[in-house]
């Protein structure tokens, strides 16, 4: 019997690319969006079933959830990609703003994980992959509620972990960073666009924005489609490997997080970071 991946935030990106991948193996996909579209290239596939599912929404979590079971005839493995990132100052982020970078990042995804658990346990066991990110194991400025959500994440999947094993239910972690062919980037800029900076910040904003340039630069061959590959690892391996790295161009931010001193991590980081205030205007 083909197997099948429950995909969120299959609209563009990750996603996307990862409902592609997965069909193209041979499986079944629920590939859930917020707005689905009939002209979907999604649509067109075989195998696939596009749906709504807001992470936002528990009712439409749980519709998606029933129809695409009683389509395909069960479910093997939830891929929590649906995600944003906030882009900007804290100070000048409004709070509202906030508690939507949570809901959506961090309770949507519990949402759909608790709405899929009765439906693994029926099927004897299953298969969790939460899309994580770099900045959910080292924090860069101006991200730094994108990167509590993703802290967040990871902290709840590593203990998650532990529990669902005992329910013969496997959960993954994986970390891409540094993508460009997706719409994460420029959703980031709107998000950017409708707060206020503050002009006391802007010395740090243009040099912080100088590193985010060259470390862009230097990712530039990354892809979804990569990424789409190593969620694809992830969810068919049966090992009890927690955390993948999807990405090159991160490795050696995650190595520096992981495997030296702190001291040493934060010199690392502070030399590139740490802008010092300006003598007063």
């Amino acid at each position: 019997m083909k197997k099948t991946a429950l995909i969120t935030g299959c609209s563009t990106g990750f996603g996307l690319a990862s409902a592609k991948h997965f069909a193209a193996q041979g499986w079944n996909v629920i590939a859930t969006m917020r707005t689905p579209s009939p002209a979907s290239e999604l649509a067109a596939l075989p195998g696939v079933l596009v749906i709504r599912l807001d992470v936002q929404d528990r009712t439409s979590i749980d519709a998606a959830l029933k129809i695409g079971v009683e389509r395909f005839g069960g479910l093997d493995v939830v891929v929590n990609n649906a995600g944003f990132g906030l882009h900007g100052i804290f100070e000048s982020t409004p709070r509202e703003k906030v508690l939507e970078q949570f809901e959506v990042n961090v309770f949507g995804v519990m949402d759909v994980i608790r709405a899929a658990l009765p439906y693994f346990v029926q099927r004897g066991g299953g298969t969790i992959v939460n899309v994580s990110s770099g900045a959910g194991v080292f924090t860069l400025p101006m991200l730094s509620l994108y990167c509590a959500s993703k802290f967040a994440l990871e902290g709840f999947s590593e203990a998650l972990s532990y529990e669902l094993t005992s329910q013969n239910v496997l959960v993954k972690i994986v970390e891409p960073g540094g993508v460009v062919d997706t719409r994460f980037v420029s959703r980031s800029a709107e998000e950017q666009s409708q707060n206020a900076e503050l002009p006391r910040y802007e010395d740090f904003v243009r040099a912080t924005g100088e590193v985010f340039t060259k470390l862009r630069n230097d990712r530039s061959g990354a892809t979804s489609e990569g990424v789409a590959k190593v969620i694809y690892e992830a969810a068919t391996d049966s090992s009890d490997r927690l955390r993948y790295v999807a990405m090159d161009g991160i490795k050696p931010l995650v190595k520096m997080r992981r495997e030296t001193s702190e001291d040493a991590y934060l010199s690392f980081m502070r030399e590139r970071f740490l802008v010092k205030p300006s003598s007063a205007r």
